[in-house]
C-alpha cells in the first residue's frame, strides 16, 4: 500500500492505494490547526491499513512555501506561510513520525505537474508546466522528466505582468499587491468586483481583463521555460470559455514571435485544461509515494 496527501491551504485530500491507478480508500476535510489537521490523517491511515494492508510509503504535495533542500535545516516544514499555526510546521518529520514511513515531499503544484505528466495531459511530453489559479496563484514544472526546484521552488503566481490599461485595482497579494496573483487569483476578481467571481456573467469586462493577465503569464512562461504543453486548472479556470479567451489574447499579444503553429498544429494543445481534474494533486502524491517504497530506495 503507498499513501497520499495533498495539503492545501483549505482542506486535505487523503488517499491509500495499491499503486497509481487504484484508490483504495480516500477522505478529506478541512485544514484546521497542525495538531488537529495530523490527528484526522493518521486516524484515516489507521482505519484504512486496517481494510486493505500496511502502509509503506507516503508521498506529500503540500501548499507552500515550503523546504525541499535536503541538506537545509528547514527541509521538510512549511515555511513563511499565511496560513495561521502552520508557519514553520515540520510537516514531513510530523508524518513520519506519526505513521512510520518513508515520506516523499514536493509541493503542492509540483505534485499536480507530476501528475498531468504521468497520467494525464501531459502525457507524451518531456516539459509541461502546470497552473492553478483559484483562492490563490501556483505553477510547477517539469523539464526534461524531472521537476523543477532551483533556489528554493518555482512560485509562478507572484511574477509581474503588464497591468490591463482599463484595471485600477489596487491588488490583492499581501506580499507584493499587483503581482499575477494579486490580480487574477479567485478573491482578486471578487474584490475588484464587489461580488463573488462565480456571480460574474459571461458579457462581464472581469473576463477579458483576466484573460489579458492569464495570456501574459503564458507568455512568460514560453518565453523562459519553453515547456511543450502549459496545463490551467483551478476553480477560477472552470468559468466558461475564459480558457479560449486566453489562448486567444495570447496569440495577439506573442504576435507570431515564435513558429508555435508549426511546431504544434493547434494552440488547443498547447494551452490546455488538465485531463485528471481535481485528482491532480493526489495522483502526483501517489507517484511521489511509489519513488519511497523501501524496495524503490534500495534498487
Amino acid at each position: 500500500m503507498i499513501g497520499a496527501i495533498e495539503a492545501g491551504g483549505t482542506k486535505f485530500c487523503c488517499a491509500l492505494a495499491s499503486d497509481r491507478n487504484t484508490i483504495l480508500a480516500s477522505a478529506s476535510f478541512p485544514t484546521t490547526s497542525p495538531t488537529e489537521t495530523l490527528s484526522r490523517v493518521r486516524s484515516f491511515f489507521q482505519e484504512a491499513q486496517l481494510k486493505h494492508g500496511t502502509l509503506q510509503s507516503l508521498g506529500l504535495a503540500c501548499f507552500g512555501p515550503v523546504g525541499l533542500d535536503s541538506n537545509s535545516h528547514d527541509f521538510g516544514h512549511i515555511l513563511n506561510t499565511p496560513k495561521s499555526g502552520w508557519a514553520h510546521y515540520p510537516i514531513v518529520e510530523a508524518l513520519r513520525t506519526s505513521l512510520g514511513v518513508p515520506v516523499a515531499f514536493d509541493t503542492d503544484v509540483n505534485g499536480a505537474a507530476l501528475g498531468e505528466f504521468h497520467c494525464g495531459a501531459g502525457r507524451g511530453h518531456s516539459s509541461l508546466v502546470y497552473i492553478t489559479v483559484g483562492t490563490g496563484i501556483g505553477g510547477g514544472a517539469i523539464i526534461d522528466g524531472k521537476i523543477l526546484h532551483g533556489l528554493i521552488h518555482p512560485e509562478m503566481g507572484h511574477m509581474q505582468v503588464p497591468r490591463h490599461p482599463d484595471d485600477n485595482y489596487r491588488g490583492h497579494c499581501p506580499s507584493h499587491g499587483d503581482c499575477l496573483e494579486g490580480l487574477a487569483c479567485g478573491p482578486a476578481l471578487g474584490d475588484r468586483w464587489n461580488m463573488a467571481a462565480e456571480t460574474l456573467t459571461g458579457d462581464h469586462p472581469a473576463w477579458d481583463i483576466q484573460a489579458d493577465y492569464l495570456s501574459s503569464m503564458c507568455i512568460n512562461l514560453t518565453a523562459v521555460l519553453s515547456p511543450e504543453t502549459i496545463i490551467l486548472g483551478g476553480g477560477v479556470m472552470q468559468y466558461p470559455g475564459l480558457l479560449d479567451k486566453t489562448r486567444t489574447r495570447f496569440l495577439e499579444r506573442f504576435n507570431n514571435y515564435l513558429p508555435l503553429h508549426e511546431r504544434l498544429g493547434s494552440l488547443d494543445s498547447y494551452i490546455q485544461s488538465p485531463e485528471l481534474s481535481n485528482q491532480a494533486g493526489t495522483v502526483g502524491a501517489l507517484l511521489l509515494a511509489e519513488s519511497a517504497r523501501p524496495e524503490s530506495v534500495s534498487r
